[in-house]
């Protein structure tokens, strides 16, 4: 089944996660870069014209804000973040960007996507489509994912991991996700007392 971006947010007994994969039919030459604070998704070396073909295709997906992580498939990763180190609380960031900035203009109408996770282990996950938008808290201790297609309503998911490495190899093609289509990338920070991240 091919869902499109996938991610995944919540607590394994080790210690809390987000977690992103990228499934591409059209646009399969990227991969995800690693930062102190971030993550990126990129096209490979040679194709970094695609971004011209597609605006939707390079953006940060993972951004540490203090003890928090967010999560997306877009630019909206760094308004969300933004807008929680301004001070607004988790829920209102994820909703309130996922409403300004709503479903991407493309030929598929895709959902924007969205997640938090923070060191205590409170957890958000929402989506904006064409018709819908849904941001709901996530019940400590469960892991919890959503996708662009498909799977478009939270999901809750066995989800096995004890650092960012693991987190990011899970969602990428372990468990559940490896009935997924088309993986290309994948990247996770994981946390006990302070974030790492790892992608693939």
């Amino acid at each position: 089944m091919y869902l499109g971006r996938i991610l995944a947010v919540g607590s394994t007994e080790s210690g809390k996660f987000v977690a992103y994969r990228v499934s591409s039919r059209s646009f399969p030459n990227r991969i995800a870069k690693s930062f102190e604070d971030r993550v990126s998704i990129v096209p490979t070396e040679g194709n970094e014209k695609d971004v011209f073909k597609n605006p939707y295709i390079a953006y940060n997906s993972i951004k540490i804000v203090d003890d928090i992580a967010v999560v997306s498939n877009g630019s909206h990763t760094d308004v969300i973040a933004d807008k929680i180190a301004s001070g607004m609380n988790i829920r209102d960031s994820i909703a309130l960007s996922l409403l300004s900035m709503d479903y991407e203009k493309d030929d598929f109408k895709t959902p924007r996507i969205a997640g938090a996770t923070t060191l205590q282990g409170d957890s958000y996950i929402g989506i904006v489509t064409h018709e819908d938008l849904i941001v709901q808290k996530v019940e400590t201790g469960k892991c919890v994912y959503i996708s662009t297609y498909e799977q478009t309503k939270p999901q809750i998911v066995d989800f096995n991991a004890n650092n960012a490495q693991e987190a990011a190899k899970f969602i990428m093609d372990q468990g559940k996700f490896r009935e997924f289509t088309n993986p290309v990338t994948s990247a996770a920070a994981f946390g006990k007392d302070q974030w790492e991240i790892s992608s693939i």
